[in-house]
């Protein structure tokens, strides 16, 4: 009866372990993470409506606060923070953010890319170039340059042209805090598009006076992007922070 009671009691185990290596194989991956790069006349906290709907679903996310100095500069900090993360990450980019993560996301832990009305050149090509052949947007006319070659947007050009459709209250602190890039980055090209080799999203802003909603669908298809368009202007993650989250979440589960 012992001999048997042992034998038994090795089959239980045995098949408590094999259910266990069933379960284990049966967990789903581990959730990527999310990096954030804000575009130019901007900061991380540009993003502090999605950051708490993301991280509501369990996301870790991490915005990069970006030097705006050069291109090599702002890839420099975003890979950085690419690196920090413990798996794969879902990296994000607002405007010049775009041109940015089409850069650093050729890193091996970017599993996708989330342009969010964005710049998103080929091998070779700068932001400024991007606009060629499409309507010139208001918003354009409306930088100030300092004796450094530091670009910032008037007031008006914040107010009536950056975010019209947030309040004035609202687009009088961000001017007060927006962060100045420097021109010749618009003139830096991009070594590599990680859209040729990583699946990509791209959030259409359909008012947006700041890069021509033309030239944003014309990116998004080049890049074989997933596009979902929004009546916003070029900052939806202030103005639809919902819509920006869902995208972004859509990712997230498309890349476990």
């Amino acid at each position: 009866m012992n001999i048997a009671r042992r034998l038994l009691v090795a089959a239980a185990a045995a098949s408590a372990l094999a259910a266990s290596g069933l379960a284990s194989a049966a967990s789903p991956a581990p959730q990527p993470s999310v990096v954030i790069v804000h575009g130019a006349f901007a900061d991380g906290s540009d993003w502090a409506k999605v950051i708490p709907l993301l991280q509501r679903e369990g996301v870790q996310v991490t915005a990069v606060q970006n030097p705006l100095s050069s291109l090599a500069d702002d890839v420099a900090a975003a890979r950085r923070a690419i690196d920090a993360q413990p798996g794969k990450v879902v990296l994000v980019g607002h405007s010049w953010g775009g041109t940015v993560i089409t850069e650093a996301g050729a890193a091996d832990k970017v599993a996708a890319l989330v342009y969010i009305a964005a710049f998103a050149p080929d091998v070779g090509q700068n932001t400024a170039e991007q606009g060629k052949g499409f309507p010139t947007p208001s918003g354009l006319a409306h930088f100030k340059a300092d004796a450094q070659g530091w670009l910032s947007l008037t007031p008006t050009g914040m107010r009536d042209h950056f975010a019209q459709d947030l309040p004035a209250a609202t687009t009088a602190v961000m001017t007060a805090t927006q962060g100045p890039i420097q021109a010749k980055a618009f003139e830096q090209p991009v070594s590599v598009a990680a859209w040729k080799t990583k699946p990509s999203w791209y959030l259409l802003a359909s008012a947006d006076r700041m890069i021509a909603p033309e030239a944003q669908a014309a990116m998004a298809q080049r890049a074989g992007a997933k596009v979902t368009r929004v009546g916003s202007s070029h900052v939806p993650q202030q103005s639809q922070p919902e819509a920006v989250a869902r995208l972004i979440l859509d990712a997230v589960r498309q890349s476990r």
